[in-house]
């Protein structure tokens, strides 16, 4: 098997939230394991609730600016572990302002605000995966 299939099945393991994957090709097994990383001891944004409808679409008000994830990934609210939180609830954002960073494919994505407002919702948990489109957060005009 070659390194650029590995690689290819690793993406789709961290992808997916797997930790072992097993494939037999041209009678060979080749078995592939992760660890999955420890959760962070002490939460650092509690959501307060949760900001998709029953019908899992995002709820859309004038008021509010729904803050989307462009991408399949690990988000985290902190640079690192211990570290202070991008955002607070009840914060005032400019444009610009880094709310995030989602892990995908091993990179640390930033995701900045495009408007201005007040965070009025962290719609998605500390290491959480999330998929393209998962609404992260809302900010009030």
């Amino acid at each position: 098997m070659k390194e650029s299939d590995i690689r290819k099945y690793a993406q789709l393991m961290t992808e997916l939230g797997l930790t072992g994957l097993e494939i037999t090709e041209d009678n060979k097994v080749v078995r592939l394991e992760r660890s999955i990383p420890a959760p962070i001891k002490e939460q650092i944004v509690v959501p307060q609730n949760v900001c998709q409808s029953s019908e899992n679409k995002a709820v859309e008000n004038n008021d509010y600016i729904s803050i989307k994830s462009p991408m399949v990934g690990v988000f985290y609210v902190a640079p690192t572990e211990n570290g202070e939180p991008f955002v607070k609830i009840g914060e005032r954002i400019e444009k610009g302002k880094i709310l995030c960073i989602i892990e995908s494919m091993k990179l640390m994505n930033e995701i900045a605000s495009d408007e201005t407002g007040v965070i009025e919702k962290v719609c998605v948990t500390n290491g959480q995966v999330v998929d393209y489109g998962t609404e992260l957060f809302r900010i009030r005009r």
